[in-house]
Formats: C-alpha cells, structure tokens, sequence
C-alpha cells in the first residue's frame, strides 16, 4: 500500500521516492506501532523498531532522525489509517443515517485489530500534544463538513455540525475502548445499531 504522508510526518520523517523505500517505510511505521502499542513511548527503543521491522538501524536513521519523530509519524499515520478505513462505509451507505451506523461498525472493526490506536493516541497528549490534537481537530473538521453536505442533501436536520461532530466523535471513542479494546465479544452490528438509534431518535420518549 502506497503512504499517503500526513502533513505532520513531512516533518517528523522524510518521505520515500520508490517503492521500496514507501515498503520500508511502512514496515518501521507497523514494527513502530506494535513496540509502542507493548511498551508504551518511554519504554519503547528504536534498536526493537528495528528489529521488528527487519531493517538496519542505519535505514531506521534514513527515514526518522529519533524515537519522537518516528511517534509522531505513527500518530498521523493511524489516524489516516482510521479515516481511511472508516470513511468508505459512511460514503457507501444510501443515506447519512445509515452511514453513521455503518461508520460506527467500521471503526469498532478497526479497533478490534488495532488496539495499539488507543495507547499510543493517548499518550501523544504528553509525548506530542500538536499531533493529538491534530488527530481530533482534523477528524472533527472533516466529520462536521460531511454532516454539513448532507445536511445540503436533506439527509440530516439542521444544526451545529461542528458541535455534533466531536459528539459523534466522543461517542466512538468510547464505544471502541468499551467495545473494542476492553472487550471484543459482542456483534458489532448490534452495537452500531445501539448506537445508531441514539443519534437518530435520540433520549426522548416516543
């Protein structure tokens, strides 16, 4: 799979020009994530990188100048991961309703084989606050201008977006740690319809 850089790992890491390089690069970038995702950033040490990856450190050193920019690679990285992942079930749902709930059981998916995510998300708050934030600010922006577009399409009422959006958003985040990281045993179909209801109809009495 060809890396699409984030905007953050231009400067966290340098960016390969062939297809070989793009292949390393995703092997430190996977070998990075299952070290940190085990260890934690502070315990975690490129000479592992490395050797999981099966890769020189030298070729470590040609892609990432440190242990910290290499996590910060990683943070972008996962969080395109999710979107891209995530993303298409929403846009081939038949309306946004149902995308929601296919979007909801598309990123429980992900997580359930990503359990890294939410450990080493969680402490890019302290390793690379920038990059946390980026995580979110740029997933809320993108969420709230898809809401906003299908509010053009009369699929959704009107409303503050931006606001529903991180609401959404904080709904899966604990939904996946729940569901997800905590414990993966029930359907995710039944949890996305749960979940799916809530946004829909919402708490009042019917």
């Amino acid at each position: 799979m060809t890396i699409s850089p984030h905007p953050a790992s231009k400067a966290a890491g340098k960016i390969p020009r062939t297809a070989r390089g793009q292949r390393t690069l995703r092997s430190i970038l996977d070998a990075a994530a299952e070290e940190f995702g085990e260890r934690g950033y502070h315990d975690g040490s490129i000479a592992r990188i490395a050797q999981r990856a099966g890769v020189a450190i030298g070729s470590f050193y040609t892609y990432f100048d440190s242990k910290e920019a290499v996590f910060r690679a990683l943070v972008g990285d996962m969080s395109r991961q999710v979107r891209e992942h995530v993303v298409p079930h929403i846009l081939a749902a038949p309306d946004r309703l149902a995308g929601e709930r296919a979007g909801i059981a598309a990123f429980l998916q992900f997580v359930r084989t990503h359990k890294a995510l939410y450990r080493i998300i969680d402490e890019s708050a302290f390793v690379a606050e920038d990059a946390y934030r980026r995580h979110y600010v740029e997933t809320a922006e993108g969420y709230a201008n898809s809401l906003t577009q299908a509010f053009g399409r009369g699929e959704v009422a009107d409303g503050d977006h931006m606001v529903r959006a991180w609401a959404i958003m904080g709904m899966n985040v604990f939904l996946g740690l729940r569901f997800g990281v905590w414990s993966d045993d029930e359907p995710v179909e039944s949890i996305a319809e749960a979940a799916h209801m809530l946004i829909a109809q919402g708490l009042a009495p019917r």
